[in-house]
């Protein structure tokens, strides 16, 4: 089974490690779609994360660790190649499950057959909310979803 998993993976977090765990425990064969510099820089403008090679160099040190065929595309938009190749399953979050659904009405329109949607629950940090790139960033919590130390002012 081939499957495609995508994101910025900014911070790579234990929410990001379940994600890619589920897609290599489904498919033979992983996709990984990680958005580009441009891209993140275009929706998200205020947050500051890795490069893309820095992101792709920590994303392959964990994937290769399962032991599967993967391979790392670059993606320029919210679908990569999702609507036109073939795939059998998605992974998603369920912040993206919306993209998956609107790329099988665009398979499905295309004639092409829809892919499984296999949706991963978020990894709750310390305060039962979502581990994120973004409040790894700010120094809120550190990528296991634990509370960060207050820094002390001088």
């Amino acid at each position: 089974m081939e499957v495609i998993v995508g994101g910025t993976f900014g911070y790579l977090h234990k929410g990001h490690k379940a994600l890619l765990a589920k897609a290599f425990e489904i498919g033979d064969k992983v996709c990984i779609g990680l958005t580009t510099d441009a891209y993140v820089n275009k929706v998200k403008p205020d947050e500051k994360l890795p490069t893309y090679s820095e992101r792709k160099k920590e994303l392959v040190q964990f994937v290769s660790g399962f032991g599967k065929m993967f391979e790392i595309r670059p993606l320029e938009d919210r679908f990569g190649p999702a609507p036109k190749a073939a795939f059998d399953a998605i992974v998603v979050s369920p912040e993206t499950k919306t993209n998956a659904l609107e790329i099988n009405k665009i398979r499905e329109k295309n004639g092409i057959k829809p892919l499984s949607i296999i949706v991963v629950d978020y990894i709750l940090a310390y305060d039962s909310t979502p581990i994120s790139s973004s409040r790894i960033s700010v120094g809120e919590i550190d990528r296991d979803g634990n509370r960060m130390k207050l820094r002390q002012s001088l």
